[in-house]
C-alpha cells in the first residue's frame, strides 16, 4: 500500500493532496494503513448487508476519490475503474439501496417512528 500511496507524491494529480499525503499520511503511515483496512472492511460488510447504506456509500465515495488522487498518474493504471467506483457509490447513495433488500429496509420503519435523536440519525443514514 505504501508503494501506491507514494505515487500521490511522485506523480501528483492535485498538488495540495500530494502535500497532505507527503506530510501527514506518509509520516503516520501505520495509522493510515490500519484505518484504511478497517474502513474498507466496514465498507464492504455494511454495503453487502445493506445497513446504513447512504453513510457507507459516502465513505466509499471519499475512499475512491482518495485512491484515485493517489494513483491516477501512476503507470499502467486503469483510469476508468476509478470513475466506475465513484459512479457505483453515487448510485448506491442516490437510491438508498439497503431499503429494498437490506437490513435498512427492515429497521428503517422503526427508526422513523422513534422520537429520539439516534433513531432519526439512523433513518437519515439509511
Amino acid at each position: 500500500m505504501y508503494f501506491f500511496t507514494r505515487f500521490a507524491v511522485d506523480r501528483p494529480v492535485f498538488p495540495p493532496y500530494a502535500w497532505f499525503v507527503e506530510h501527514v499520511v506518509l509520516t503516520n503511515f501505520p495509522f493510515f494503513g490500519w484505518m484504511t483496512l478497517l474502513i474498507e472492511a466496514g465498507l464492504g460488510a455494511f454495503l453487502l448487508i445493506g445497513l446504513a447504506t447512504r453513510f457507507w456509500a459516502a465513505v466509499g465515495l471519499a475512499q475512491s476519490l482518495a485512491i484515485m488522487l493517489s494513483v491516477l498518474n501512476a503507470p499502467n493504471e486503469w483510469h476508468w475503474s476509478y470513475y466506475l467506483m465513484i459512479l457505483a457509490h453515487v448510485a448506491v447513495f442516490a437510491t438508498a439501496a439497503g431499503r429494498s433488500f437490506g437490513v435498512d429496509g427492515v429497521l428503517r420503519p422503526g427508526w422513523q417512528k422513534s422520537t429520539g435523536r439516534l433513531g432519526s440519525l439512523l433513518a437519515r443514514l439509511s
